[in-house]
């Protein structure tokens, strides 16, 4: 049965003044799925990561020129392509910093759209329906460009399919209130027309898409009715005569969906795979009017099978890439994570059962006909476990309560028996959905916790963690409630298993772990694998300091000692035997435990900043000299940052300096205490600096090593003259 899981956001919207139009002009997928490339309807490009929402960089036109085509992103060559003021087409690469600097050329007719998929090569569609690939039209930018179109003929959307070996360019066009679709086959470049069937007088398609497969181009479309129509059409044998009128294009009705009073105004359908269509700006069939959601449903048995309100204006787009939905909507453009896996009749009805192993996967019992449509529940089998509770499931006499009579029993019961209650209705293999049961229990146990200092179950708030149904926005205060109770273990596992904790939260948090004392912070159950490895990292205080990554605490000492200390030679520096203040980790092996788990949350710099600066002054030069160790000994020795251990990166730890110096350096500059510390980092860039420097200088022979062709036969002894020019 299809999901929709707890979303986040990707970066905020400027709509314009009267909210009809979001400001974004395109997404485009780039890389490997975790990278996207957002244009507004202005004049920028920006790169994001999706997986930490970090903004990666940013591309602008100059004032008065506009972008009148979103970019996208060749992956064979790692370019980047836009149009501005419709004829001017740009290409630039990522480390390219001005869009003026980089390649552009300028075309000889107006430019509706460029498009580039995997597998096949970038095309460029003209307003007037010609077609060219990109190579051949930078050839000769200002070659004729035919008309296609009738005179009151205009492109309504346009998208791109390889089929097999075959590229096609596919768009739809209306003159006078008909719609046709046009099939561009390229190489042999061949045209076939179609003609959509018309709907009520007046009424035209709200959004378009389209899907591949089983030889067939699949074109789905919404109109502001709710009716969603599928029409096919084949990729094989298309002939083409000279002035041939458009064919009429079949279709068939996939949904009617619920409008409510009136027609839609602003929504978008989008096909997810054979079974499944995206939907966004249409009413919940159960929800009371003037909400709009987020709709999944099966198009095979007309079933809703996922919704989720979406707060805010919707603007009528949607986008789909790597099984993530990205809407705009209000003020910011948001990210929902969803499955479908393969329905069938019983999944459809809300009948299949659930029950998953953490072993290995049980097959559920199949369904008879009575169970689906009279509700009778099939025996649940005895070796299935859920999720990842370790716990077994044992032989009851009694009844089972209900998730109704557990929350009940939540509200009144003391600890002990409303721990029992919730490890065996997790254990049970009976759960239909696991995931709204979790976060409805977490809710009330967290509301009673608030409300009566006397309660509190910290183990089974640790199990329904654990079962990865939880998330920050379905149980927004049990962070903060961890914190209150200074429960660092559930702390850490938040940390760990929410993907969408807000940076105000990750803020506190860090304050909390920042301020508590290493004696309190040591007596804390935390996770033994992120304990082994600061084991690890600690131990190696007292070890042998090698040369590597560019730097040394030796080199170290001798930068600071030739800014600050100029009468200390480097051989006064060099005698010295004791480890450096910053070779020692400056706080205890739990509170570094914690301090990592803020160093791998995902987190957006610009909402984030803000909340560091609340930060004071002796909490910041504390986690500087932290990241400082950590940073120092990644330098020494790579294989810290062991694969499978629970352990910040290299990067991560390099971005939270940057944060903290971008947010306190003027008064980290005013902090005598810090003064130290500041010129250690600063001798860390120079370092690398020089490393990067020495590198260049070598980079052309270590080319040259590289090309020439190693002898096979060159005995016992040999010397062989290498001239490098």
């Amino acid at each position: 049965m299809a999901a929709l899981y707890e979303g986040y956001t990707l970066c905020g919207l400027v709509p314009d003044q009267n909210l009809s139009s979001s400001g974004i002009q395109g997404i485009e997928e780039e890389r490997d799925g975790d990278h996207v490339v957002v244009t507004d309807s202005a004049r920028s490009v920006t790169l994001y990561k999706v997986s930490d929402q970090k903004l990666l960089g940013s591309w602008t036109v100059k004032q008065g020129q506009t972008l009148t085509c979103s970019a996208v992103f060749n992956s064979q060559t790692k370019e980047y392509m836009a149009v501005s003021d419709n004829k001017v087409i740009r290409i630039w690469k990522e480390e390219d910093i001005q869009l003026d600097k980089a390649f552009k050329a300028t075309v000889s007719s107006d430019i509706w759209m460029v498009h580039c998929v995997h597998g096949g090569e970038p095309v460029v569609l003209f307003k007037r329906g010609a077609v060219r690939l990109l190579d051949s039209l930078l050839a000769a930018p200002q070659q004729p460009i035919e008309e296609v179109l009738n005179q009151e003929e205009n492109i309504r959307w346009s998208t791109t399919i390889v089929a097999e070996t075959q590229q096609f360019v596919i768009f739809t066009t209306e003159q006078k209130g008909d719609h046709f679709l046009h099939l561009q086959r390229l190489n042999p470049n061949t045209l076939q027309r179609y003609r959509l069937e018309r709907e009520e007088p007046g009424v035209s398609p709200l959004s378009f898409s389209a899907s591949y497969r089983d030889k067939h181009i699949h074109l789905l479309y919404l109109y502001p009715n709710g009716h969603v129509y599928q029409s096919v059409v084949s990729v094989q044998l298309l002939v083409v005569e000279e002035g041939a009128q458009a064919l009429p294009l079949p279709r068939s009705l996939l949904l009617g969906l619920p409008v409510g009073d009136g027609l839609l105004e602003a929504a978008s359908a989008m096909v997810l795979d054979e079974a499944h269509v995206a939907v966004v700006g249409v009413p919940h069939p159960s929800a009371g009017a003037g909400k709009d959601f987020l709709c999944i449903w099966n198009t095979n048995f007309q079933t809703l099978q996922a919704g989720k309100e979406m707060a805010g204006k919707i603007y009528g787009q949607l986008w789909s890439f790597s099984n993530k939905l990205f809407i705009p909507h209000g003020k910011i453009l948001s990210i929902i994570p969803f499955e479908c896996p393969k329905s069938s009749l019983a999944s459809a009805l809300g009948k299949l059962r659930q029950a998953k192993t953490e072993e290995c996967k049980v097959p559920a019992s199949v369904p008879s006909w009575n169970n689906i449509l009279h509700g009778e529940k099939a025996q649940p089998s005895r070796t299935v476990e859920t999720r990842k509770t370790r716990t077994t499931r044992k032989t009851q006499s009694t009844p089972s309560l209900t998730i109704d009579q557990v929350l009940d029993l939540i509200k009144m019961a003391p600890v002990e028996e409303v721990q029992k209650e919730v490890e065996g209705f997790l254990s049970r293999a009976d759960l239909q959905d696991l995931q709204p049961s979790v976060g409805q229990l977490a809710s009330t146990l967290v509301s009673r916790s608030l409300n009566d200092p006397a309660f509190y179950s910290p183990s089974t708030l640790a199990q329904l963690v654990h079962t990865q149904c939880l998330c920050h926005s379905v149980c927004p205060d049990l962070v903060l409630l961890a914190l209150e109770k200074k429960d660092y273990f559930l702390c850490q596992l938040c940390l760990q298993f929410f993907p969408d904790i807000p940076e105000a939260v990750t803020c506190a948090c860090l304050k909390a772990f920042i301020s508590v004392p290493d004696v309190d912070a040591e007596k804390a159950r935390l996770e033994p694998d992120s304990i082994s490895f600061m084991e690890t990292l600690i131990s190696r205080e007292c070890g042998q300091v090698d040369l590597q990554n560019g730097f040394s605490p030796t080199s170290c000492e001798e930068d600071c000692s030739e800014d600050v200390r100029g009468h200390q030679t480097r051989t006064e520096a060099k005698k010295k035997t004791s480890a450096p203040p910053e070779q020692i980790c400056p706080v205890g092996l739990h509170k570094a435990v914690l301090l990592n788990e803020i160093l791998q949350t995902a987190h957006s710099d610009s909402f984030l900043l803000p909340h560091l600066k609340d930060l004071s002054s002796q909490h910041v030069v504390l986690f500087l000299q932290y990241l400082q160790f950590l940073y120092l000994k990644y330098s020494q020795d790579d294989s810290l940052q062991m694969h499978g251990c629970r352990s910040p990166s290299l990067a991560q730890v390099m971005d939270w300096v940057c944060l903290l110096l971008d947010a306190h350096f003027t008064v980290l500059v005013m902090t005598p205490e810090a003064k130290g510390l500041l010129l250690n980092l600063h001798s860390f860039v120079r370092s690398q600096v020089r490393l990067v420097s020495e590198l260049g200088k070598i980079e052309f022979s270590l080319q040259e090593l590289k090309k020439m062709k190693v002898k096979k036969d060159v005995g016992q002894y040999s010397i062989e003259v290498i001239e490098l020019f």
